[in-house]
């Protein structure tokens, strides 16, 4: 079977949505919501939008969750969400720490103006290097990133500057793919 590279899978960065630092939350909303109208046909619609500063070069990422996360401010009292993602807390410490911090209880009443007063360099997140992968790594380095990192998708670089970004969902699909083609010989034995 031939080597894939990250190259032979990514999406390219003109082709992923974006919007611009200074956008607000609803902006960046509206950009998610167009590219999966644009992208219907597409298997796995874009879960985030890229964020570009002043001179069009990748600052960092907004996520679905992030947006969710910037629409309760309480999130952010918090403290270190991936801390508290890891702990493995029952339903019900989650249900009480819903209620103690009062947190989604009349969420939609206000949602307009919470998205249209916050700007997406606010509420971005800002990729580290371990969430890089070059252009020319092969496909077993990009499942490796991934799965360590726990990562939904990594920025592909090429010569230092990002040219796309490499899915979790397109990996899986290239990894789900090559276990199909290997036939029925596993049955036989």
């Amino acid at each position: 079977m031939k080597q894939k590279h990250v190259r032979d899978l990514m999406i390219p960065l003109a082709d992923y949505t974006t919007v611009h630092e200074d956008a607000t939350l609803k902006q960046a909303v509206e950009s998610l919501r167009h590219s999966h109208q644009k992208y219907s046909t597409l298997h796995y619609k874009h879960r985030a939008v890229l964020v570009l500063d002043q001179r069009g070069k990748v600052v960092g990422k907004l996520s679905m969750h992030d947006v969710l996360v910037a629409l309760e401010p309480a999130y952010r009292q918090m403290g270190d969400m991936k801390a508290v993602q890891r702990a493995g807390l029952s339903a019900d410490f989650i249900r009480s720490m819903q209620e103690s911090f009062a947190m989604w209880q009349h969420p939609m009443d206000d949602i307009c103006e919470k998205a249209a007063a916050q700007m997406v360099r606010d509420v971005m997140y800002t990729p580290t290097a371990a969430e890089h992968v070059e252009a020319d790594a092969t496909l077993d380095e990009a499942v490796h990133q991934l799965v360590l990192g726990s990562h939904q998708s990594l920025l592909v670089t090429d010569q230092g500057e990002i040219t796309g970004v490499i899915r979790l969902v397109d990996v899986f699909q290239a990894v789900s793919d090559a276990i199909a083609a290997c036939g029925e010989t596993a049955k036989d034995l």
